[in-house]
């Protein structure tokens, strides 16, 4: 998952009573009750109240400017990918953040609406590709067979070193429940991809030729891998790559806070956002330098 799109997810639940009555009673109890108006003013007060307005007011902002470019089938085919990725372990994922799935589906609405903000209003230059095509190296695709114990991966090894199969190995041993059924398989990645171990990246890349698997158990944050060279493209001439090239830039900038706040503040001069209650006045701040004028107009 992208920085940006953790940072929505991580934020808490909580419900902004704007413009309330202030009458209508949230809880009773011996002594009292707490009303909305109550509440409202504690949740005001608070980073996290002002955290979720913000990000209440970026989303409607987004959604209003970008939400035609978003289809449901965008969003479901993103959340298929994160939950073929995960396997059988994405609802607990989902669980262990406090997230149910419709939440999750917002969140990657969002992160979607904000790549497209992204490519709206920041477009990349011929000198930008350049750079990036000096560093670029195609996608590869491995196979893998993840086991828990050394000594196992290193009976696989020599199970293959004898002939066997990968694929009919894999289903054998591998606890990867995302990729086992499909023969160890994994989703292309290139040097950059920070959804791979590091340590199998780099063995990865370390393979010659395809059909090559790793002589050595290659030790991740999951267990023992040892993997098998499918795909390794040639790096080719940088036309044949520019909507990659591309997709790495944007990629990156996404996890650029100085790009993203840059974009935002554009998001929002657009959509003409006028705060109401001057406590709030400076919860944009940061991104739209004339909110509190705008504020204080609007509450004479």
């Amino acid at each position: 998952m992208t920085r940006w799109l953790l940072a929505i997810a991580g934020l808490l639940l909580v419900t902004v009573v704007a413009g309330c009555s202030g009458n209508k009673t949230v809880a009773t109890m011996k002594g009292g009750r707490i009303t909305q108006n109550d509440y409202y003013k504690e949740l005001k007060k608070s980073s996290a109240g002002k955290q979720q307005l913000q990000t209440m007011i970026i989303t409607k902002a987004l959604e209003n400017q970008y939400g035609k470019k978003v289809s449901d089938k965008k969003v479901n085919k993103e959340y298929n990918k994160y939950k073929s990725q995960y396997g059988s372990s994405f609802s607990s994922i989902l669980q262990q953040n406090g997230m149910t799935t419709a939440q999750f589906k917002k969140n990657i609405r969002t992160n979607l609406l904000t790549k497209v903000a992204l490519k709206d209003n920041k477009k990349v230059t011929d000198k930008q590709l350049k750079k990036e095509w000096k560093s670029y190296t195609p996608k590869i695709t491995v196979s893998q067979i993840l086991v828990a114990k050394k000594a196992t991966a290193e009976e696989v090894i020599t199970k293959l070193d004898n002939g066997g199969d990968f694929s009919k190995l894999a289903k054998q041993y591998s606890t990867d429940s995302a990729t086992k059924n499909k023969g160890g398989k994994m989703s292309p990645f290139d040097s950059d991809s920070s959804s791979v171990d590091t340590s199998l990246k780099s063995a990865a890349f370390k393979l010659d030729k395809v059909g090559d698997y790793s002589s050595e158990p290659v030790k991740t944050q999951y267990g023992y891998s040892v993997i098998k060279l499918d795909k390794k493209p040639a790096k080719g001439k940088m036309a044949d790559h520019k909507a990659e090239l591309k997709s790495k830039i944007y990629a990156e900038w996404m996890q650029d806070s100085t790009v993203m706040q840059s974009v935002i503040s554009k998001v929002l001069k657009k959509a003409d956002v006028s705060i109401k209650d001057d406590d709030l006045k400076d919860v944009l701040a940061g991104y739209v330098s004339n909110t509190s004028s705008k504020s204080s107009k609007s509450s004479k």
